[in-house]
């Protein structure tokens, strides 16, 4: 009977590239082809990260205050659907700075470094004009979550007891999101056509980029 063969060291195990901790565990860096309002996405994102840890700790406090007082809040259920909701829509944002978004990579895997570039580009240009698109629907709704017929302001609530203003505060949220994520678009079109043909890496935050 052959022996078995032994299982490789962890050491022996080649890193995994496209991770977002470098293996010093500091944070990977901006792909420059991201530009100056990628790496501003990039500084904020803590912020919305909080708002994760925020809802957690609400969700505590609401169980603590049902089940040990008998007295829940109104509030609490809603606050935490709204705080997620931001996170997850400004994840959009902060995946198309780092250049992260989901992709189908069959193509682009096998392609040579000229067609890279122009799968890179083509893809920048779609991405772009798809959020685009979506920014003038977020407006749409926006006009009906935020004004009223007349004009006034008025922000769309959740209808409950508590009827806070929510949905018409995310939809505006999400809004100026979309618009940002067009801007990061057309920020990496333009840096990809500025990129050398024969670049690498550009990816990987090692390609020309200036905006």
């Amino acid at each position: 009977m052959a022996p078995t063969p032994e299982k490789p060291a962890h050491s022996d195990i080649p890193p995994t590239p496209d991770l977002a901790i470098e293996p010093d565990g500091t944070p990977e860096p901006i792909p420059t082809v991201s530009g100056l309002f990628g790496r501003a996405v990039d500084k904020i994102s803590s912020i919305f990260a909080l708002g994760f840890l925020l809802a957690m700790g609400i969700l505590i406090f609401e169980i603590f205050m049902r089940h040990v007082f008998n007295s829940p809040t109104l509030w609490a259920h809603e606050t935490t659907t709204f705080l997620s909701a931001v996170g997850f829509v400004f994840g959009g944002l902060y995946c198309a700075s780092r250049n992260k978004h989901i992709r189908v990579v069959i193509i682009y895997d096998i392609a040579g470094l000229r067609f890279r570039r122009a799968l890179d580009i083509g893809i920048s240009i779609v991405c772009a004009i798809s959020s685009g698109f979506f920014a003038w629907a977020a407006w749409l709704m926006v006009k009906r979550a935020a004004f009223k017929p007349g004009g006034d302001i008025h922000l769309e609530t959740t209808g409950s007891a508590f009827n806070a203003p929510y949905p018409g505060l995310l939809k505006i949220f999400m809004l100026f999101v979309l618009i940002a994520l067009t801007i990061q678009f057309v920020i990496l079109t333009i840096n990809y056509m500025r990129a050398k043909p024969d670049y690498a890496g550009a990816n990987s935050g090692t390609g020309t980029g200036h905006d």
